[in-house]
């Protein structure tokens, strides 16, 4: 059961496709990259982080990523490098601000849209109103229990 648990645990962790030769020496400077690479979605993959991705341009910005670092970049100098080279779309979190606000603000108030029509529509619409019963008359009535009766 152990050995089970053992190979579940195992199976269970991801998978990187970083190579041997992209780790970097200083281990805090790997960790910094790793982090980053978490969040930089692979142009070739889509919604794969570079982290996971095998495609060679995955490969590519992980380099960049490991390169900028070395060269002293901060996380966020690093981001903005990247940012500006390929656009917000290498970001799989893209920023609330700018042009991507409208794409932020534009769900929610598409639904705040709709739900007032559909209360605006619901208030203006007439009650149907309900068909008015008049009894039957007493030959009616005979021919209902005659209809009823056989």
């Amino acid at each position: 059961m152990r050995r089970f648990l053992l190979l579940l645990a195992l199976l269970a962790t991801p998978v990187y496709a970083v190579q041997p030769d992209e780790i970097l020496d200083d281990p805090a400077l790997e960790a910094r990259a790793r982090d980053l690479s978490q969040g930089l979605r692979c142009l070739v993959c889509r919604n794969e982080n570079i982290d996971e991705s095998n495609a060679g341009l995955a490969r590519d910005l992980r380099l960049l990523v490991r390169e900028r670092l070395a060269a002293g970049d901060s996380d966020d100098e690093v981001i903005a490098y990247l940012v500006d080279r390929y656009g917000e779309y290498v970001l799989l979190k893209p920023t609330a601000s700018g042009e991507n606000l409208i794409l932020w603000i534009a769900g929610p108030a598409m639904l705040l849209v709709a739900l007032g029509t559909a209360v605006v529509y619901l208030r203006r619409r007439k009650p149907v109103a309900e068909a008015a019963a008049d009894p039957l008359s007493e030959a009616e009535q005979k021919r209902l229990k005659e209809i009823l009766d056989k």
